[in-house]
């Protein structure tokens, strides 16, 4: 059975992929920070079954990196796929207050962390024979501008997704950027302030996983009808 790998597995986005996951009958390989993330992940998946954990600081150099080097050495499962859904820090400071400091913690959080994620396992999926793929989750807010810190970091992803989409276009790995352009939080959180359900939003998942027709293409999610019949379009063009 094919595992993914989920980068940023213990928030909101990062619930909904494994969620996806398990659904399209795949095994989760979820980074966490520690065994109190791990617990507040298996709360709201609301099982284990399929789920292995290993404790990582994806923040750090060798945090993502190390986690692929156990893999290499047999100590945790091979993987095939990837869902990079790290980051979510936001903030509200307007851009003429904002502190070059802050910039680069959001910067650190939003954008370097995927990339870490990205730099550390594409080498590790370029190598097998099968086809693999690599999912990162981007934010509207980029577009819509509302706050400045993370709006200005979502920007690099929009990149970081074009040049993967190119370098990736003919190797094995299926790079594709999801594009959220509405809230989604924990069911139980969910219900309280009317956000979409990570339960809903897994689906899209469940359907990319499926769907080795969609490559190098960009999947917007923003009501719940995209949630099953995919809006995706081609990222670059020749």
């Amino acid at each position: 059975m094919e595992t993914v790998l989920v980068v940023g597995a213990t928030g909101n986005i990062g619930v909904a992929a494994i969620l996806g996951a398990l659904r399209a009958k795949r095994n989760v390989l979820a980074i966490v920070r520690n065994q109190v993330s791990a617990d507040k992940l298996f709360q709201h998946v609301r099982s284990k079954d399929g789920i292995t954990i290993v404790e990582a600081d994806i923040m750090a150099e060798e945090g993502v990196q190390g986690v692929v080097e156990q893999v290499r050495a047999g100590k945790l499962p091979t993987f095939q796929h990837v869902y990079a859904a790290a980051g979510g820090a936001y903030g509200v400071t307007p851009l003429r207050d904002l502190s070059t400091s802050e910039l680069r913690k959001f910067m650190s959080i939003n954008f370097e962390s995927n990339f870490l994620a990205y730099s550390a396992t594409i080498p590790y999926l370029l190598e097998q024979s099968s086809s693999t793929s690599f999912t990162l989750c981007t934010g509207s807010q980029g577009d819509i501008g509302a706050r400045a810190a993370p709006a200005i970091t979502q920007g690099p992803l929009y990149s970081m997704a074009n040049v993967a989409c190119r370098d990736n276009e003919n190797t094995n790995v299926r790079f594709n950027e999801v594009y959220l352009a509405t809230r989604v939080e924990v069911d139980s959180v969910a219900e309280k302030t009317g956000a979409m359900k990570t339960s809903d939003f897994a689906n899209v998942y469940n359907e990319l996983l499926s769907r080795p027709d969609i490559k190098s293409s960009r999947i917007t999610v923003a009501t719940k009808n995209d949630l099953k019949d995919l809006k995706y379009k081609k990222k670059i063009d020749h």
